[in-house]
Formats: structure tokens, sequence, C-alpha cells
């Protein structure tokens, strides 16, 4: 008994790492939980879009109606906004700019949210816009649907995220534009 008092933790030890050793799914658990050791596979689905998130049927309000699925071997720039949105209008002038400067190399998508029609083509009409503009008709995963306004998303061949901006931002500033151009050379 006194051996048991003097060497419980030394048993304990020895028996949780035998058990590391004989037990895959308990090793598993123990990277997962303990290590806070996610597995690569978690990663990944966390931050690329599958094809079923990406089969979005898109109704075109200055181009012709599309789906999301269309642009997946393209790097897009993927943008919820509204007319309503203040910091939506004010980050606008500089997306058409990256879009005059970037559209031969990037797929451009912008989904107006919560708006009308006709508003969304008198705001574009009013101020000379001729970045692509549509509506969504299917549903948004999770993922992807938008928590505030503006949100975007710049998306990798194949749907991985490669950057999310949950603000305003200067779309057009020379930090942006290496970036698109470091990962569509």
């Amino acid at each position: 008994m006194n051996f048991l008092r003097k060497n419980w933790l030394t048993l304990l030890l020895s028996v949780f790492l035998v058990s590391m050793f004989l037990f895959p799914d308990f090793r598993a658990f123990v990277q997962r939980q303990i290590l806070m050791k996610p597995s690569l596979e978690k990663v990944e689905k966390d931050v690329t879009f599958s094809a079923e998130e990406m089969n979005i049927q898109l109704k075109g309000v200055n181009v012709p109606d599309a789906n999301l699925a269309d642009f997946k071997d393209k790097v897009v720039f993927l943008n919820f906004w509204g007319s309503w949105c203040p910091p939506c209008r004010a980050e606008y002038p500089s997306i058409q700019k990256l879009y005059d400067a970037k559209k031969d190399k990037v797929a451009f998508v912008l989904i107006a949210m919560q708006d009308e029609e006709e508003k969304v083509k008198k705001f574009l009409a009013d101020n000379n816009y001729t970045t692509p503009v549509y509506f969504a008709t299917s549903p948004l995963s999770e993922k992807m649907l938008p928590k505030v306004f503006p949100t975007t998303f710049i998306l990798g061949k194949n749907g991985r995220i490669l950057m999310k901006e949950d603000a305003a931002k200067d779309w057009n500033s020379e930090s942006v534009h290496q970036f698109l151009d470091s990962v569509n050379p």
C-alpha cells in the first residue's frame, strides 16, 4: 500500500501512455481535445466552400444569370452588399476601380442582399458602376451567409477562402492588387 501512495502519479501516467499506444481512438481524442490539434480535414473544410455550398443560383442585375459554381476554376471576388448600406456604398468606388484593373484575371460576383432590384439598378446607373451584380435566388450556406454588411471573400480556385473582410475596405489599395497578383499570376 505504501508503494501505491508513493508512485500513484507514475502509475497513472503509465496507464495513460499505454492507452495512447493501444487505443487509436483514445489517441485521436487526446490530440483533438487536450492538445487542441484539429485535423487537417477539419481545417480544410472550414476554409473551403464545398461544391454544394458554391451551388448558388444568381439572377443577374446587369449581367446574365449565373451560378457561383461557374466560377470555381477562377479567383473570385465575392462581395455581399446592399444599396441601403452606407459602408457598402462607401467602399463601392474602390471595388469598381479594382474591377476595372483586374476583371480579366479575377471573377467579380457582387451579391445584393436585402435589396430591391430597381434600387440596385438606380444605384448602379447613377454612379456609372459596371461591376457584375447579382441577387442570390437559392439559399446560402451558414459559412457563406454574411453576418454584417459589407462582407467580402476572395476565393481561390476550387472555393478556398483566401481572404475574408467583414467591413468596408479600400479594395483598390496596392496591397490588394499585390495579393491578387500573387494568388493568380
